[in-house]
């Protein structure tokens, strides 16, 4: 049989039933227990243990921030200083050299063919000097091509190589010509003229487009390579002082809670990696800004005037040779003393409707103040650059100056030699040219020397720019493994102390 169970008698509930628990404390209150944490709430560390080991991490996830910000900025100055100091840079300035050394092949080529067989003339030294600037400009393309990175600039180089054969090819032709049927005054046969414009139109229109590519090519990425690594380095100090203010007042905050937790003043420990974190930002900002100093220096007061003057020079060699030119081929002498005022114009601008005008333009007054210069042109842009120190502006002061003064003695030969032309005295305008060429050699030594003066300020910043960074790479692992050592060794013994307490 079956048991059946039984239900509780009916009645009132007894009291026990419904009595609450027994608390847990002195009190007889109502505890009920604490609700569970909600929200952002739950994800905080509610334990001393937990706090320690949450500000433990996060110290270090800050330093290893601080040394990947600054491993990130120190690679961009080290790029920067590369591309500018050993890279494009050079390649731009070879190109430079080489577009000087074309046109001066043109401008002695002309040189040898107006004064032929003329007694003491110089023909002998002008072709000496067009032989040696062609092998000046194979040995510049050889080291343009070498610096070559990029296809097109191969194949521009190559191009070049080409059309400078073609070149020489012509010149030869017409050399040689021109000694078949010799002459002691007056244009050369029209034969030599002929194949002359030949040559001066490749070497125009074809070797000197080509070189300047190159040169622009190289320019544009030293330009871009500035722009980018500079703002880099500057935008990396930012990123390590903030992430290193981050550090610190993480750290400085770990402390105080230590001293108040733990009852204790001061932890060693935390306060030497707190004094190397300053030091670190410190160091870690000053050698950035020092950086972003040098690649302005390289490029601004170096590379930026070595082009200009490189480039015032070529051109002003060229509109030399378009007075050559304007003697050894009347036919085309109007379009070289047009082209002869552009060339001009493009080395010191001054406003004037002919060259007439230009030449009484440049007699008078071109004395400049820093920021107040009375001119342009590449010879304005580079008198109106800023310099350094008081030393350096008063040598580029004087160095400009000179230039200037003889870059009038030029004009004023050009203007006596283009009167003695249009009087009819063809062979004393060419005697007057060639008296000339000693103001033009003095003049072009002036530029040179201006020239050397940005090429010392260039080396300077660049071998600045390589030491800067030297040794960072061992410096901040090093400086990272010291500072997390002295964070884990400060914070062990309070969690240790905290173990025990319990």
């Amino acid at each position: 049989m079956t048991a059946v169970q039984q239900s509780p008698p009916a009645g009132p509930p007894s009291p026990a039933a419904h009595a609450p628990p027994p608390a847990r404390g002195g009190g007889g209150g109502d505890l009920r227990p604490a609700a569970a944490p909600t929200g952002v709430a739950r994800l905080l560390p509610r334990t001393v243990a937990a706090r320690v080991r949450a500000l433990t991490v996060l110290s270090l996830v800050l330093l290893v921030a601080l040394l990947g910000v600054a491993w990130a900025a120190i690679g961009d100055a080290r790029e920067g200083v590369r591309v500018i100091g050993h890279d494009a840079g050079p390649q731009v300035v070879a190109t430079g050299d080489l577009y000087f050394q074309l046109s001066d092949m043109d401008a002695q080529l002309a040189n040898a063919l107006l004064i032929g067989d003329a007694a003491g003339g110089g023909r002998e030294q002008a072709l000496a000097r067009y032989d040696q600037n062609r092998r000046r400009a194979g040995d510049a393309l050889l080291k343009a091509a070498k610096l070559a990175d990029e296809t097109t600039e191969n194949n521009t180089a190559r191009d070049l190589l080409d059309a400078l054969a073609r070149y020489e090819r012509l010149a030869g032709q017409a050399l040689l010509l021109d000694r078949q049927s010799p002459h002691a005054s007056g244009p050369p046969a029209q034969k030599v003229v002929d194949l002359y414009r030949q040559a001066t139109d490749l070497m125009k229109l074809d070797l000197l487009p080509k070189a300047y590519n190159l040169t622009l090519d190289n320019g544009t990425l030293v330009r871009h390579t500035y722009e980018d690594k500079r703002s880099a380095v500057l935008a990396g100090r930012t990123g390590i002082l903030a992430t290193g203010l981050a550090l610190v007042a993480v750290l400085a905050g770990f402390q105080l809670y230590l001293a108040r937790r733990f009852r204790r003043l001061l932890n060693v420990p935390l306060a030497l990696a707190t004094l190397g974190t300053l030091v670190l930002v410190a160091a870690g900002s000053l050698m950035l800004t020092g950086q972003a100093d040098h690649l302005r220096q390289a490029k601004e007061e170096g590379f930026d005037s070595i082009l200009g003057l490189s480039r015032t020079r070529a051109i002003s060699n060229s509109a030399n040779a378009d007075e050559t030119r304007f003697l050894l081929d009347p036919g085309r002498a109007d379009a070289y003393e047009q082209v002869y005022l552009s060339k001009s114009q493009t080395v010191l601008y001054l406003k004037a409707g002919n060259l007439t005008q230009y030449n009484a333009a440049v007699q008078k007054d071109l004395s400049f103040e820093p920021g107040r210069v009375p001119f342009l042109g590449f010879l304005g842009a580079e008198a109106g650059r800023p310099a350094r120190s008081a030393a350096q502006k008063a040598r580029l002061a004087d160095g400009m100056n000179k230039v200037l003064a003889d870059y009038q003695k030029v004009q004023a030969n050009d203007r006596r030699m283009r009167d003695l032309a249009d009087g009819g005295q063809r062979d004393q305008a060419v005697a007057a040219r060639g008296a000339a060429a000693a103001d033009f050699t003095r003049y072009d030594r002036s530029l040179q020397a201006l020239v050397a003066i940005h090429q010392r300020a260039f080396d300077e910043a660049v071998k600045d720019g390589d030491g800067g960074t030297s040794g960072w790479y061992a410096v901040l692992p090093a400086a990272g493994v010291v500072i997390a050592a002295l964070v884990l060794i400060g914070v062990r013994p309070r969690l240790a102390e905290y173990r025990w307490s319990k």
